[in-house]
């Protein structure tokens, strides 16, 4: 049994349960998945973090079998959206998931390197590159746009935290719902432009930029493997445009169907902007709690 120094328990009950809620994830999402394919890899990967478990529990000394609350609903809320959306989030959670893991360890093996703990985790994280990296890289390739699902909830977030600031400051200025209502309508409106215009540009110039790269490789007969042009810019404006209408549609309707201060508007557009953050955090491979 490999042996360490006492380390933090905190540390060592967070690293032993984070490994126990991947696997827990990768063998509920098995059932989910109808692919052979996917579903062997997801074997794969379950087999992988097996030996990670293990391999923290004999470190540490310590044997955890159960989830504590926060995973356990963690977990439900990820396996409610894979049934709901299917193969899409899926992925986005196999990412996510692997990204977040990896993030971790290399911070806490900055801090543990001259240590023994910082050797396991060198251990653990050549395991991570070498097999679950790719094993995750396999399954997600080419079938989902991350960037695409980043920029929805990103239009979702402007829409809702502007907005919602918008109808609060109408109705204090305005007092009269209807006429905040007209006011919230308009700002909507012209921020889905603004926002799905600079979707457009922003993209427009990068593939500019991307084609004048991809040409002067091709002239120097070069890879251009790395240099391919992305999603049409008026696509992505739409795409950002219509997710900014739909969050704003969120602290707007409490008004259309009858509020008369903004109150019920806060309320619901504060439990979305909350609700839309942490999924875009988690996407994004932020820290969820910062």
């Amino acid at each position: 049994m490999v042996t360490a120094p006492p380390y933090d328990s905190r540390m060592a009950r967070g690293l032993i349960l984070d490994e126990l809620f991947d696997l827990s994830l990768y063998k509920s999402l098995r059932e989910v998945l109808n692919d052979g394919n996917s579903r062997k890899t997801l074997d794969e990967l379950a087999t992988v973090e097996v030996r990670h478990l293990a391999f923290w529990q004999s470190f540490f000394q310590l044997k955890l079998e159960r989830l504590d609350l926060g995973r356990r609903i963690k977990l439900q809320i990820m396996l409610l959206a894979c049934r709901l959306f299917d193969t899409t989030a899926i992925h986005l959670v196999l990412e996510a998931i692997e990204v977040h893991g990896v993030r971790k360890y290399l911070t806490l093996w900055k801090s543990y390197q001259s240590q023994p703990l910082g050797q396991a985790l060198w251990d653990i994280l050549m395991d991570e590159f070498k097999h679950e990296d790719v094993l995750v890289t396999q399954l997600t390739e080419r079938k989902i746009n991350a960037k695409k699902i980043r920029n929805i909830f990103l239009g979702l977030n402007d829409g809702l935290v502007e907005i919602l600031g918008a109808v609060s400051g109408f109705f204090g200025a305005f007092g009269s719902a209807s006429a905040v209502l007209v006011a919230a309508a308009t700002t909507a409106v012209a921020g889905a432009i603004s926002m799905g215009a600079g979707a457009f540009l922003a993209l427009n110039s990068e593939q500019e930029v991307t084609v004048t790269e991809r040409a002067r490789k091709l002239f120097l007969e070069e890879n251009t493997a790395d240099s391919e042009v992305g999603e049409p810019p008026l696509r992505s404006a739409l795409v950002v445009g219509s997710a900014y209408i739909a969050g704003a549609l969120v602290p707007v309707l409490p008004v259309l169907f009858g509020a008369t201060d903004a109150l019920v508007s806060i309320l619901t557009a504060g439990l979305m902007v909350i609700l839309v953050s942490t999924v875009l955090s988690f996407l994004a491979s932020m820290d969820i709690r910062r």
